[in-house]
């Protein structure tokens, strides 16, 4: 539940009474364990965008490993449809974290890369490309897009509510000077 709670510092959106949005320092902020809030604890919004990168392209790097190798070294928890799905839905939301601005981009991006390893199966002995797979890992980076687009867009709707009238109508949410 979003709220502005009573303890937290003026101006900041907590998430849960666990985590704030500090829209000023564009930085999110946790409680530490006597649930005062801890200006140390900072998470700068760069750090999220950094750990999406990395996310992403890690997330990137092992669905090409285990879209590519033998069968038997390939791990199965799911059923496959499952696994594609959910596989691209995470590579895809942390996408949309590490590049907010590039949902374009990265739809593009999960689409050729879907079909691309599905394709890049046909070259290896033991597997199989299928059109089936490819749609369904495009359907998991669309459900991911469509999951990172929406947190981005309640963040930024929170952001504007803790908004003062002057900074509404300030460019790059600072207070409009006054004469």
């Amino acid at each position: 539940m979003n709220s502005v709670h009573p303890a937290a510092p003026a101006g900041k959106l907590t998430f849960g009474g666990h985590l704030i949005v500090a829209e000023t320092s564009d930085a999110l902020m946790q409680r530490d364990m006597a649930g005062h809030w801890d200006r140390k604890k900072l998470l700068p919004v760069s750090k999220i965008k950094t750990f999406g990168v990395i996310a992403g392209w890690l997330a990137l790097a092992f669905i090409a490993f285990v879209t590519l190798s033998p069968i038997q070294d390939r791990p199965s928890l799911f059923h496959p449809q499952a696994e594609h799905f959910a596989a691209f839905a995470v590579m895809a939301l942390a996408f949309v974290l590490g590049y907010p601005r590039r949902t374009a981009l990265i739809v593009l991006f999960v689409v050729f890369s879907a079909f691309s390893l599905e394709a890049m199966q046909l070259l290896t002995p033991d597997r199989h490309g299928r059109l089936i797979d490819a749609i369904v890992k495009v359907a998991g980076g669309l459900a991911g897009i469509g999951t990172g687009r929406l947190m981005l867009f309640m963040v930024r709707s929170q952001f504007g509510r803790l908004r003062s009238p002057a900074e509404h109508s300030a460019p790059c949410g600072r207070p409009a000077p006054s004469s």
